[in-house]
Formats: structure tokens, sequence, C-alpha cells
């Protein structure tokens, strides 16, 4: 597989490559239908002035989703996601780029699975980062059977 990476391409220090979304209004109301969080601030433009919002605004668990698959991307399709958290620290609006970014901080070996932990996020076009977080990945190794 070329798009696969392996634990001993990985080199600690090294960042992921970006990953960029423009979420629009009508993604925002698709995964309320998914997610059932119909709470209007996401969604709807009057509702959301009129609860001091500049405007509808991302769920957060779309933004967590969205750093899911930023790992399972960088991960490959033999790689698996082990752990995700992330904390939301400002808002992200609809029709704004929004780019998953991160580092890799650390690589090692347990119980014999291939392992690497990294700081992940999502930033908005000025830069600031609004939903920092980290995850691990398991990766093959080539040495591995089926890598």
């Amino acid at each position: 597989m070329s798009n696969q990476l392996f634990w001993e391409d990985v080199k600690e220090g090294s960042e992921l490559t970006p990953e960029s979304h423009q979420p629009s209004t009508r993604q925002l109301v698709q995964y309320a239908g998914a997610s059932g969080d119909f709470y209007e601030i996401h969604y709807d433009k009057d509702f959301a002035i009129g609860n001091s919002l500049d405007g509808p605004i991302l769920h957060g668990a779309l933004k967590s989703a969205f750093l899911g698959k930023f790992m399972t991307d960088w991960a490959g399709p033999l790689g698996s996601l082990k752990k995700l958290s992330c904390q939301y620290r400002g808002m992200d609006f609809p029709g704004q780029v929004i780019t998953a970014k991160g580092t890799v901080n650390r690589k090692y070996q347990l119980n014999g699975n291939c392992l690497v932990d990294c700081t992940i996020w999502l930033e908005n076009p000025s830069g600031q980062n609004t939903t920092p977080g980290t995850a691990t990945v398991e990766l093959p190794s080539k040495g591995d059977s089926n890598g």
C-alpha cells in the first residue's frame, strides 16, 4: 500500500500534513440530523445572533470528528486510532476554512504495538488554535507480515 505510513518512518518532532475543511451551514444541518444535536445555534443564524453569537457555530463533536478523520487519514488503512481527546477553546463558523494540524510527540513500543502520540489541533483562518487535543495511533511496522 503506497499511502500507508509505517512506524519506522515517523520521527519525533515532525509535523503532520495539514488537512483543511470548509464546513457549510448545510453540513451543520446534516450533522444535527446524524447526531441528534438540534440546538439552533448550529444552523439558525437569527437564533445564534439572538444568543450573542456572530452567527451559527460548528458543533464541538463535529470538530472532534474532523480531528479523528485527520488522525485516521494520517495513520493510513493499516493504522488505527487508539485515543483521541480535545477541548473546545474557541468558536468556528460555517464558511470558514478550519485546518487540522499536528506534531509527533513520541513514538514507542508497548506490548508489541508500535504507537505514536501526537499533539493535534484545529486552527481558524486567523491562526487561532480553537480545538487543542491529543491522539495516539498504532502504526504497522515494516517488519509485520501484513506491512
